[in-house]
């Protein structure tokens, strides 16, 4: 991978990554209720998936994605479920609670195991790098310098893209200080979570 190649590489990831879907519904609705750095976790998650399926993608492991295609049908409707219970609690939360597990190891690890389950349900991702990375590298005669350079440089695009997002979002919460307003804000997150559980739940 070239210096211009992999500038390249990084910008168009770095789109992909703002891109709407499921996992930015869900970014949205967290970092409106509570806050950007509630939202690392999750980013970490959904980033993690993606460099798995990038790896997988360079690897020539795109069969996966259509032998497993039943496995992938599973775990597609058991996010999409997720998410929308998660709207649900979001929607019927009382104010004060609504940043309750923020920081503890357990909401740490859900909010990451959530994110990763988020990615890792759209095997259409590794058919996605398939197309993609022969437009800036050689898949046939790759180095494992090559994967993890590319690996990193999509890490940090992916992980850019959704912070920016998240920080972004987490701005409305500054201007709702009545409870009437954190409450509208509350419903408002959890209607595009469940808004991203629907979606998953649909999408071909």
């Amino acid at each position: 991978m070239t210096l211009e190649s992999g500038i390249t590489f990084f910008l168009a990831i770095f789109i992909f990554s703002i891109t709407p879907g499921p996992g930015i519904f869900a970014i949205l609705a967290r970092s409106m209720t509570k806050g950007a750095r509630a939202c690392v976790s999750l980013s970490l998650g959904m980033v993690l998936s993606d460099i798995i399926y990038l790896v997988m993608a360079c690897y020539g492991l795109a069969a996966i994605a259509s032998t497993w295609e039943s496995a992938f049908l599973v775990i597609r409707y058991a996010g999409a479920a997720y998410l929308l219970y998660l709207g649900w609690k979001m929607w019927t939360s009382p104010v004060s609670s609504a940043s309750a597990d923020v920081g503890t190891t357990s909401g740490e690890m859900a909010s990451f195991m959530q994110g990763f389950m988020i990615s890792a349900s759209n095997p259409k991702v590794i058919l996605f790098y398939v197309a993609f990375l022969p437009t800036f590298m050689d898949l046939t005669v790759l180095a494992g310098v090559d994967i993890v350079l590319a690996s990193f440089l999509a890490f940090i695009a992916l992980l850019l893209g959704l912070t920016i997002i998240s920080v972004c979002a987490s701005q409305a919460r500054r201007f709702m200080k009545s409870e009437r307003s954190m409450k509208s804000l509350n419903r408002t997150a959890g209607g595009i979570m469940a808004s991203a559980g629907v979606f998953l739940a649909v999408k071909s």
